[in-house]
């Protein structure tokens, strides 16, 4: 009988261990060391919140980077964003906040904003989530011995651009590198169309039958820098911004009333891509290596 009663606890244990042992289906927590706080302003409420540091990661690489990407991609823009808080905290010590949680800076989303967003997913997400933040905890990039400010965007032309290119200051490790894996990703190409009159209101110009369009200066890797409109100069970053274009790497062609623009990527195109660093974590690039790749002549260093 006592023979029987252990077979019949062992036979109801044994997939309750084996579950506990392999599957995780309660919540990672973090476990605080430090005092360091990140001082958040949210844009739409202009209230400033100080939230715990690796806790302001985990929030970034959440609402920066799908949890879908692969684990070493996401550990890469956790170095990337932690490096990138880190400058800011620096530059803005003697004013009220640190960051803005919006694409001003980076995104950063509260737990209750992902428990809505991810709602039954939430605790799998977030494991996965936690699990790249505490697997690269405190680690960020550095060159010559100072922070690196790691820019990121979702999806390049297929080559980044220099610095230099598209903002004003030439950066030593944000030189422009090979990056086809983005030919995979949904955002690669877009077209947007236009009615001709929108399209002009929208530039600011006078409606003409006639669409001319002259393209007089563009980076090395083909993104417009400069563009004359019917005769008007513009900046190709403006045309993208007023027109809501994916990136600057764009055709405009009219047809009658109709003004089809195509665009190639998504994003300014400097620093590291995500979805390049999604393509590189597929062929099996750990995540230093994805980061040595897109920030040339770095170190991953640990606080």
């Amino acid at each position: 009988m006592k023979k029987l009663i252990l077979v019949t606890l062992l036979i109801i244990l044994i997939p309750f261990i084996i579950v506990s042992l392999f599957i995780r289906t309660d919540e990672i927590k973090f476990h605080y060391m430090t005092n360091e706080v990140v001082r958040v302003k949210d844009e739409k409420s202009n209230q400033i919140t100080e939230v715990p540091f690796e806790e302001y990661i985990k929030g970034v690489l959440a609402g920066e980077m799908p949890a879908s990407f692969e684990l070493e991609a996401l550990k890469a823009q956790a170095v990337a964003s932690r490096s990138y808080v880190m400058v800011k905290m620096e530059q803005n010590q003697n004013n009220d906040y640190d960051v803005v949680n919006t694409v001003s800076n980076q995104v950063y989303l509260t737990d209750d904003e992902l428990k809505e967003k991810w709602q039954d997913d939430y605790t799998s997400k977030i494991n996965k989530i936690k699990t790249a933040v505490l697997e690269t905890k405190g680690e960020y990039l550095s060159y010559n011995n100072e922070v690196v400010e790691a820019l990121f965007f979702s999806t390049s032309t297929g080559k980044t651009e220099n610095s230099e290119e598209v903002f004003s200051a030439k950066v030593p490790y944000l030189r422009s590198v090979s990056s086809t894996w983005d030919e995979a990703s949904p955002v690669f190409e877009d077209t947007a169309t236009f009615n001709l009159q929108d399209f002009y209101t929208k530039l600011g110009l006078t409606y003409n039958e006639t669409l001319t369009t002259e393209v007089t200066e563009t980076t090395s890797t083909g993104r417009v820098k400069k563009i004359k409109i019917n005769g008007s100069e513009f900046n190709g970053r403006d045309v993208a911004t007023k027109l809501s274009l994916r990136s600057n790497y764009f055709n405009i062609v009219q047809n009658g009333e109709t003004v089809t623009i195509t665009t190639k990527g998504f994003g300014h195109g400097v620093g590291m891509s995500q979805y390049g660093a999604l393509g590189m974590a597929k062929e099996g690039y750990t995540y230093d290596k994805i980061l040595k790749h897109y920030y040339q002549g770095t170190e991953i260093k640990k606080i």
